[in-house]
């Protein structure tokens, strides 16, 4: 994998982190593209870099428009990009739809599904005439929540990760035949700063212990699947959105 570069965005903390940290360990160098903490996008590139694989983290509001184009551009400074990773995600403040904000619906959207869209378009331009050169993978990271519809929480948020689910079984079919995976995670609730963020900071630990396994998923179980997907292991799987619920339906 020596000059290989993965795309994260999201990756400072929590998922993001997690991925991160496996596919520096794998061997890929790691462009984090990250939001709005400096401390911790430094802190985990520190954390997760190796004698062989860089991490280099870039500040970066992936929601505007030339945003896609310039990430790529600015990885593959560091290398051949050849895997994208959407984990990037805000659900905003918890409520009915009724009682949300405005801004936080259109964030939520913003980031989690038309910045997916662009980045997923900004890969395939990038990609599309490298079939017979080296594998190359997306893998979007969705939520448990496009399936439940999360009522009296974040419908929104739902609504857009649905979309996220959509993209993927769509954009799998156009991607294959130049040499592209297009998979997904589907997480259960998971352990991360997103709740808190969201109103609930207790929000996991309450959903896990209903959950058949009991607890909330670790980020680097979330992580697990994400890394497989972009691996060798998983070269005929495309098209899946993988769920990694504890058994949450």
């Amino acid at each position: 994998m020596s000059g290989t570069v993965a795309i994260v965005t999201g990756g400072s903390r929590g998922i993001g982190a997690a991925v991160v940290r496996r596919l520096a360990r794998a061997g890929r160098h790691v462009f984090l593209v990250y939001s709005h903490n400096e401390d911790d996008a430094a802190a985990t590139a520190q954390q997760y870099a190796t004698n062989t694989a860089k991490v280099i983290p870039f500040k970066c509001n992936i929601a505007v428009p030339d945003a896609p184009r310039l990430i790529f551009r600015r990885a593959s400074e560091l290398g051949t990009p050849v895997v994208l990773v959407n984990n990037a995600g805000i659900t905003g403040r918890i409520s009915t739809l009724e009682g949300a904000d405005e801004d936080d619906i259109q964030q939520a959207v913003d980031v989690n599904l038309t910045a997916t869209i662009m980045l997923c378009r900004e890969a395939m331009r990038h990609w599309a005439d490298l079939r017979d050169e080296m594998p190359r993978s997306i893998v979007n990271v969705s939520s448990i929540a496009a399936k439940t519809g999360a009522p009296g929480e974040y419908v929104w948020y739902a609504a857009a990760k649905a979309g996220v689910n959509a993209l993927t079984t769509g954009l799998a079919l156009e991607a294959a035949r130049h040499g592209i995976r297009v998979n997904a995670v589907s997480p259960g609730t998971t352990a991360t700063t997103i709740h808190a963020k969201a109103g609930r900071p207790n929000r996991a630990a309450e959903v896990g212990e209903r959950s058949p396994m009991g607890r909330p998923a670790t980020p680097d179980e979330i992580a697990a699947a994400v890394e497989w997907l972009t691996s060798a292991e998983a070269s005929y799987v495309n098209g899946a959105i993988l769920d990694v619920t504890g058994g949450t339906r």
